[in-house]
This record gives structure tokens, sequence and C-alpha cells, in this order.
């Protein structure tokens, strides 16, 4: 496992990779450092998510999950829905206008989890926030 740290509106979090979702966590670290906004989900509850779009990481499916815990981050490679991260601050069911959607479980913040509610009620009453992902 390594470490990613993620910082969203300068709260700092910690996370470790997910030694059952290697694909997802070898292309994804590829990536970084990886800048995005981040914004409250429109139909899982309490979670923010990253659209993506049509953005091709170039994995399937792995260790994957409609019910992820506070803490866990998802991603989803796209199919009924668009390309997307998702971050659990609290009781999410990942779906979408289509329906239940399932997304590789691939991090887990382990440090600054006391964070995530008060940073999930200001994207959501604020608006997008600045995220960033980097090698811990």
């Amino acid at each position: 496992m390594s470490r990613i740290l993620i910082t969203i509106a300068g709260r700092r979090f910690v996370a470790e990779t997910n030694p059952d979702a290697p694909k997802t966590v070898a292309a994804f670290e590829k990536l970084l450092p990886y800048r995005q906004k981040i914004i409250h989900v429109r139909w899982s509850g309490e979670a923010c998510w990253i659209p993506l779009g049509d953005f091709e990481l170039g994995v399937g499916f792995e260790n994957h999950t409609c019910h992820p815990s506070v803490g866990d981050v998802l991603f989803y490679p796209g199919g009924y829905s668009e390309t997307e991260l998702l971050i659990a601050y609290g009781s999410c069911s990942f779906a979408s206008k289509m329906g239940p959607l399932a997304g590789n479980h691939f991090l887990t913040i382990v440090e600054g989890k006391e964070q995530l509610r008060t940073m999930g009620t200001e994207v959501l009453w604020e608006g997008a926030k600045d995220i960033l992902f980097e090698r811990g």
C-alpha cells in the first residue's frame, strides 16, 4: 500500500491505496499530481464527486461496490453513466438517474476523516471546490 495526499479546499486528508484494486491504483497513480473540481453528488446521498465525462482510465471493474463507507474513494469507469470519482462522507448508495452504480474502491481515507462531513456540507451549500491528489 502507498499513501496519497488529498487536499480539498485547504483541508488535508491522507488515503491509503487498496490492494484489492491494483489496476485502478496503478492507472490513477500515473495521473498524479491530479487537480480537479469536486461537487456534491446528485443521487447517491452523502458524498462528493468529480464528473469526468468520457475520460478513460483504461481499467474495468475490480473491487467494485455500490455502498462505500465513510472515507472510501471510488472510481467508476463509465458505462451506464459518465466516468467519475466519488468520495463518501456519510451514508451513501452510489447511483445515477439510470439506477445503481458500482465503483472501484481504490483509496481509503485514513487520516482526516473527522473533516469529511464538514467538507461535504460546504460543497453541498457553497458549490464546487478545488481538489488535489498527490503522492504521500
